[in-house]
């Protein structure tokens, strides 16, 4: 009788064991899963200034925050908002969950303060997004022409992005490699 106890009560702890480690894997799975695509930079009309556009997007069940970016072409990259025409400055922008994060024109954009060169047509500068959950990802952004509207445009090549960190890498609109 005792070994059969003995024999239950092991039996109840392995699977307990077992139930642990599937609810590890449900935790991997509540994560960001975040890839970014359609990045490019217009060419800057002032030496001074750029913008920087691009889409993030989380497959994942657990939403993210871009909380900055940096960059070897400019002293300072900040995040902005507009509404209703008038530009303002964010500390952060969230990417929710099963959804996306737009910087397009007229909208969310990235603002390049201080240049440290003046990017030409068919240059790349490269960014380095921040996020709160998943930690860095390198984004290529090739300088279009200063009209360029990605909506017109068609094919491949709108910018690559490069998740920092180990992911493995995915095609978007262009390269992204860990």
């Amino acid at each position: 009788m005792r070994r059969r106890l003995l024999g239950a009560a092991l039996a109840l702890v392995a699977a307990a064991s077992l139930a642990g480690c599937s609810d590890g894997g449900a935790e991997a799975s509540d994560a960001p899963e975040l890839s970014v695509d359609g990045a490019f930079m217009p060419q800057p009309v002032n030496a001074d200034l750029a913008a920087g556009f691009f889409k993030v997007t989380n497959k994942g069940s657990a939403a993210d925050q871009l909380t900055s970016v940096t960059s070897p072409s400019a002293e300072r990259v900040t995040l902005h908002s507009t509404k209703d025409g008038t530009m303002r400055e964010q500390d952060a922008f969230e990417v929710p969950a099963d959804g996306t994060l737009d910087f397009t024109r007229g909208g969310n954009h990235l603002m390049f303060e201080e240049l440290t060169g003046r990017p030409a047509v068919g240059d790349t500068v490269e960014v380095t997004l921040h996020f709160s959950e998943s930690g860095e990802i390198e984004v290529s952004l090739p300088v279009k022409e200063a009209t360029y509207n990605p909506a017109k445009a068609s094919g491949p090549g709108h910018g690559t992005a490069h998740p920092a960190q180990g992911r493995t890498a995915q095609e978007h609109h262009g390269t992204v490699r860990s």
